[in-house]
């Protein structure tokens, strides 16, 4: 069996192709459907949801499409230590004033959302995968999910994240490469050691592992895919390439930015989050990487300049958005999702016809 069929069975789908989970706005259950309904498999990226809202999102999808689709969350990450925010208050300050935001204040250390009350709902929803980021469910957990009859795929920066994710029974691997846009999948090891690159990455993840790997990162088009393909990946997923589309929940302003980055207009930073994350260098990232020391770790820096990011939407206001988006992102199409699916199938079979 083709390595590509074997994803396409497993996920039940037409063609190996995942839209990648983009949690926090861009992914909209309109996307998810229009991916899932050209053949491909919608990822819902459900990790700020509640367990009502994640049920919500299933239920607007299956609206769209009785096609199968994902629902994408976070594994859980150690509580942040206390630390001193003065400084990133400080540096909020100014930034609130200019959005007409009252004085930046720490977070309260509210409860975090119950990953096991999420991965309830999402037994609930009919999906027909889950995947999971930063590292993996607990051995209940996923009992859970496999008990529910979903497919489960783990994102792994490495090869050891890989072989870590298959002897946890996992159905597939995706393998993310350092040309990714938003956050680092990284759980076992450091952030710097585990920037490889999605043509290094691949290959030895495909050769460590039995399970499906697909390949994401820097993805764009017939000629990403189709060398995705030749290093021996089952699939691809990508996100970036949607970013511009009309079903992205992206701010307009964060969609124009997308498709005038250059190759050298990303770069990762916790700036926004607290976490690595590659987005488009603005103004707030420039900001975070001259007080590297003042940035709070995830989750208490992301919920602190949630406010920031929400009014900057809502003003069209890029320079103080977290632009998340690969390092290819100006090959990113506007236009309807579903057409730009169809036009990667044909790119990707022109492509394949050219070897011939």
């Amino acid at each position: 069996m083709r390595v590509s069929t074997r994803l396409c069975s497993l996920l039940q789908v037409q063609h190996p192709l995942i839209g990648a989970p983009m949690a926090g706005g861009p992914t909209t259950a309109a996307l998810v459907a229009a991916v899932s309904g050209a053949g491909g498999m919608g990822f819902l990226g459900a990790a700020y949801l509640t367990p009502e809202q994640i049920l919500e999102a299933s239920r607007e999808v299956r609206s769209r499409t009785d096609r199968p689709f994902g629902i994408n969350l976070f594994a859980e990450v150690p509580a942040a230590p206390p630390v001193d925010a003065g400084p990133m208050l400080e540096l909020l300050r100014p930034i609130h004033a200019e959005l007409g935001l009252p004085p930046p204040q720490r977070p309260d250390a509210a409860a975090p959302i119950s990953l096991d009350a999420q991965i309830e709902a999402v037994t609930q929803t009919g999906a027909r995968a889950f995947s999971v980021t930063f590292g993996l469910p607990s051995a209940a957990q996923s009992a859970r999910i496999r008990q529910a009859g979903l497919v489960q795929v783990g994102t792994a920066t490495t090869v050891e994240e890989a072989r870590r994710i298959e002897a946890a029974g996992f159905d597939a691997v995706v393998a993310q490469g350092s040309e990714a846009g938003g956050h680092r999948g990284t759980f076992a090891g450091g952030f710097t050691e585990s920037l490889v690159g999605t043509m290094a990455l691949v290959p030895q993840v495909v050769d460590a592992v039995e399970v499906p790997v697909v390949a994401a990162g820097g993805i764009m088009d017939g000629r990403g895919w189709v060398a995705a393909e030749a290093l021996g990946a089952a699939g691809v997923q990508l996100g970036t390439l949607f970013l511009a589309s009309d079903e992205c929940g992206a701010a307009p302003a964060y969609k124009e930015a997308v498709l005038a980055a250059t190759d050298d207009g990303t770069a990762i930073t916790r700036a926004f989050s607290g976490r690595p994350a590659r987005g488009l260098v603005n103004r707030f990232l420039r900001v975070g990487e001259e007080h590297p020391d003042a940035i709070l770790p995830y989750p208490v820096q992301n919920a602190l300049t949630r406010p920031m990011r929400t009014a900057a939407s809502r003003a069209n206001r890029p320079e103080l958005l977290s632009m998340w988006a690969g390092q290819a992102a100006r090959l990113a199409r506007r236009g309807p999702a579903a057409e730009i699916v169809r036009w990667l199938l044909a790119d990707a079979a022109r492509v394949r016809a050219s070897f011939r």
